[in-house]
């Protein structure tokens, strides 16, 4: 009997367990800021304990370590560069799309969407 409810408590556990770290990945984020032209940025994102985010940017503002949080859906991350602090707020649907808002410093406000790679 022990050993059907510890098999029926794993199963039901289990994908909780895999969908915790669901943003782990490259993602591709489309993001337009105002009016102007947008451009693309590359993001790495590695979800760790307690929905803390780390990871790296690549775009138009170099290279860049970005940290950030994660709590269900809602993601946060930012990082620094030469136009300010840049920063990401959204949702993922999906697993695999995210989308939101930005706020890059001195450039302006946009928004972002994206996917992350297969």
């Amino acid at each position: 009997m022990t050993k059907i409810v510890l098999t029926a408590l794993f199963c039901l556990a289990a994908p909780f367990a895999f969908a915790a770290h669901h943003l782990n990945g490259t993602w591709s984020l489309n993001v337009s800021l105002g009016g102007q032209q947008g451009g693309t940025a590359t993001i790495e994102l590695v979800e760790g304990e307690g929905g803390v985010l780390t990871g790296s940017y690549t775009g138009a503002l170099g290279n860049e370590s970005l940290t950030g949080t994660v709590n269900g859906s809602e993601v946060e991350f930012s990082f620094d560069s030469q136009a300010g602090r840049i920063t990401y707020k959204g949702a993922v649907s999906g697993g695999n799309k995210m989308e939101g808002t930005c706020a890059y410093g001195q450039l302006g406000d946009g928004t972002f969407e994206g996917t992350k790679s297969e």
